[in-house]
């Protein structure tokens, strides 16, 4: 009988919940590919759902970890301090601005838990506002932020009390501008403002900066720039969830660098140490000092060697890896703008530096979720693997290392013209 397959042996251990986007046993990562059980080689635009930024076993990550390894494996940030946990600090808050203090967990969910609590005890308000179609983590709290899936909430109702859901704008699904669709998500705030909850009640308004579940879609800068103004005429602190579009994803390190919107909140994670678990909170340093000891923690937060990891992806960063993602990132958006002039069923080309996503309708133009799915089950059938995204999953997020070359772009994209050219023969 044959030795069963990675996948097969799953099937036994772990509960549904614990799905896949793909059945590959992967045994093996080297920059922007990986090596399944059977020993074939995939291009992954998929980074571990944006992780491995630097790409898969980045030697010089591994380098930095290794040594931590050495030295130290956990001390305990709640215990003791330690050299990687300062370093990776000082990384950090030199980008963003010595007026920020930084907090290290280990998930996005637990940055963003850390977020609102952060907010509501140091404001003393209840409320919060996030937005349509957005995604924030899988805790109950978190689940209460997302709106991007009911699924994501079936069962565990009733969850964080206090929560609105705002307007996001989403020019392509309306039809209107720009500047009418910012003005109708504004309006629609205004309404939670007058007919739900004074805006004196809300501690704080989260997003996404670039939406990532809910589609890779991507603000007018007005908009985030009217967010900030509304906050700060109320008192409001603006969070930015930058757990997918941190660490160079966009062409810069942060994505609220190109929005010039400053938030008084970030919450991290994804990118920060390349694979390593790792997050953090950063915000204003006057808010950072008024959160008392022992109303937040956590056993794991800023280990040694995901720190160490951390270090050396910064270093990566702004050693021209930032840099480098928004000008291949452009070659790519061009390449798949050419295809789309080609094929009616896409929708649109958007998304900033390397987080790029494209839109699929049908004939009729309503969100075509079988033609992605057909799309990424070709595409990883020639050997390389997709994402889909969006609250209909008609879109297809390309998410590849952020150290891609021009060369593996051309390869990825002649694999995903075939993949969409013969998937339109049979979907359609």
């Amino acid at each position: 009988m044959p030795e069963k397959s990675m996948y097969e042996k799953s099937l036994d251990l772990f509960p549904p919940v614990a799905s896949r986007a793909t059945h590959l046993g992967i045994v093996k990562g080297e920059g922007a590919y990986v090596w399944d059980e059977t020993g074939k080689k995939f291009l992954d635009f998929a980074s571990g759902v944006a992780v491995v930024n630097c790409g898969h076993n980045n030697p010089a990550v591994v380098k930095k970890a290794k040594e931590q390894m050495d030295k130290l494996i956990h001390g305990g940030h709640n215990v003791v301090y330690y050299q990687s946990y300062i370093d990776l600090a000082e990384k950090i808050l030199g980008h963003v601005g010595h007026d920020y203090k930084i907090y290290f967990s280990n998930s996005g969910a637990e940055a963003n838990e850390a977020a609102i609590k952060l907010a509501k005890q140091v404001t003393h308000r209840p409320g919060i506002i996030t937005f349509k179609r957005s995604f924030h983590g899988r805790t109950l709290a978190t689940a209460t932020l997302t709106a991007s899936n009911a699924k994501y909430r079936r069962n565990y109702e009733g969850l964080l009390p206090s929560v609105y859901y705002a307007e996001c704008p989403y020019a392509t699904r309306t039809g209107l501008t720009d500047e009418e669709e910012v003005a109708r998500c504004l309006n629609q705030l205004n309404e939670i403002f007058h007919d739900l909850i004074e805006p004196e009640q809300v501690a704080c308004m989260i997003l996404e900066p670039v939406q990532g579940e809910g589609g890779y879609i991507v603000p007018p800068q007005s908009f985030l720039q009217a967010l900030r103004k509304i906050c700060d005429e109320h008192g409001i602190l603006l969070a930015f969830d930058e757990v997918q579009t941190g660490f160079g994803r966009t062409g810069k390190i942060f994505a609220y660098e190109n929005f010039g919107v400053k938030p008084d909140i970030m919450s991290l994670a994804k990118a920060i140490a390349n694979g390593f678990p790792l997050s953090a909170i950063v915000a204003r340093r006057n808010l950072m000092d008024q959160w008392p000891a022992g109303t937040h923690g956590g056993t794991f937060g800023g280990n040694p060697v995901a720190c160490a990891a951390g270090v050396a992806v910064f270093e990566l960063l702004e050693g021209g890896l930032a840099d480098h993602a928004a000008e291949v990132g452009s070659y790519f958006k061009k390449k798949l703008q050419a295809l789309k002039e080609k094929h009616d069923e896409i929708l649109e080309i958007r998304g900033l530096g390397l987080m790029i996503g494209a839109e699929f309708v049908d004939r009729d133009g309503k969100p075509d979720a079988a033609l992605v799915a057909s799309i990424r089950e070709r595409a990883v059938e020639k050997g390389l693997i997709l994402l889909s995204c969006g609250v209909d999953h008609n879109v297809i997020r390309f998410i590849p290392p952020l150290i891609i070359t021009e060369e593996q772009i051309d390869e990825a994209m002649k694999i995903i013209t075939e993949s969409l050219e013969e998937s339109l023969q049979t979907v359609h």
